[in-house]
């Protein structure tokens, strides 16, 4: 799916089915790539012909920054504001309902709502360049809808580090020794080599046992389709503020 600034694609081969996103500003997130992501992960999820879904970003710097500025200082209105959040509650649970394994591909920085999509996969290889931070409550936010996904792979601990010291980079070693990356390797072919090896053992696996397998690794989550939704409503309503309108202004004219 190609829009005027960015694109969700997918192709398929052997039963692995490659998703990449792509944006301009760094990879980051608007509401039709938000909106492609969830219909081409459910889409995938329910296709016989997949046995294993890779998520990865074009380009080789960035993985993701998370929500789109411009998005978010247009937003004059809750409902708005909620339906922008909705988005990331949207691919969260898309991919925890998805039948088949995820594995994300993570060639570089991860903030915000790129950790989310990280910890929403169910195994994450990266680089040594994938640092990470939850960057929200240094716009006045907070990560509130992807925060269960986050504290769910890394734990209360970490998560709220990642949430409170909202401007500090942690490594990739530090994501890995929290348990959102599985693996970290030293360049991207190295990464790529790992991940061609677990997809290629994935697509000859099962599909009824992973299938069982992921509603085992995702109990307990099964009120994230309301919980979702109202952490959505709560950064729809502060993203309103003052002080979040400043912050984001203020970041921009930084970038």
């Amino acid at each position: 799916m190609q829009h005027k600034e960015g694109y969700v694609t997918h192709t398929l081969d052997h039963g692995i089915a490659t998703i990449e996103f792509f944006h301009p500003m760094s990879n980051s997130l608007p509401s039709v790539i938000l909106n492609d992501l969830a219909k081409t992960i459910n889409d995938l999820g329910i296709d016989k012909r997949v046995n294993v879904i890779v998520l990865r970003s074009g380009g080789d710097k960035v993985f993701c920054s998370g929500a789109s500025f411009d998005e978010l200082i247009a937003i004059k209105d809750f409902e708005t504001g909620k339906e922008f959040f909705s988005g990331f509650a949207k691919v969260i649970n898309t991919m925890r309902h998805c039948h088949k394994f995820i594995i994300a591909r993570v060639q570089g920085k991860a903030v915000g709502g790129g950790v989310g999509l990280v910890a929403a996969a169910d195994y994450a290889i990266a680089t040594d360049a994938a640092s990470i931070k939850l960057s929200e409550l240094a716009v006045g936010i907070g990560p509130f809808v992807v925060g269960p996904a986050v504290e769910k792979k890394v734990g209360p601990s970490a998560f709220s580090q990642l949430a409170i010291d909202a401007t500090e980079w942690r490594n990739a070693e530090w994501a890995k020794r929290n348990r959102l990356f599985a693996e970290v390797h030293s360049n991207t072919q190295e990464m790529d080599d790992a991940i061609t090896r677990l997809a290629n053992k994935l697509a000859n696996s099962n599909p009824e046992a992973m299938a069982e397998l992921k509603k085992v690794f995702w109990k307990g989550t099964e009120d994230w389709d309301s919980l979702l939704i109202e952490r959505a409503a709560i950064s729809g309503r502060l993203v309103l503020s003052d002080f979040t309108k400043n912050a984001i202004n203020s970041f921009k004219k930084k970038d």
